[in-house]
């Protein structure tokens, strides 16, 4: 009878440490989209209109709101990278994709991997 609760228990822990990665990947998957939309407008909106048009406010004001989002980004990666069960090279293309326009776009595509294969019934990546 002990052995069938600790058992129970053993996989309604697994089923929640699952929803709680399923969780940590969708954040990292908001943050991505949000450092990457901030990186486009940054370099392709507001540094245009600094050198062409002369408006400086863009680029005072886009710099740190990107430089705050990647900043959350990278600390989301961190936290979810530290869950495990993430290869070296997965490691590297999460975070270097972050430095090019469009890579955290580039980025979903993985997490919706890595969050699939974390579906109940999945087994393996």
């Amino acid at each position: 009878m002990q052995r069938e609760k600790i058992a129970g228990r053993g996989a309604a822990t697994a089923v929640a440490d699952q929803a709680a990665e399923r969780a940590q990947l969708r954040r990292l998957e908001i943050a991505s989209v949000i450092e990457a939309a901030t990186l486009l407008l940054l370099i392709g909106l507001a540094v245009p209109l600094k050198h062409l048009a002369g408006w400086e406010p863009g680029v005072k004001a886009m710099g740190p709101i990107h430089g705050l989002a990647f900043v959350a980004f990278a600390w989301t990666a961190m936290q979810t990278v530290a869950g495990g069960g993430w290869s070296r090279a997965e490691v590297a293309r999460l975070f270097a994709l972050a430095f090019l326009p469009f890579g955290g776009f580039l980025n979903l595509g993985l997490l919706s991997r890595k969050a699939a294969a974390l579906q109940p019934g999945n087994v393996g990546p």
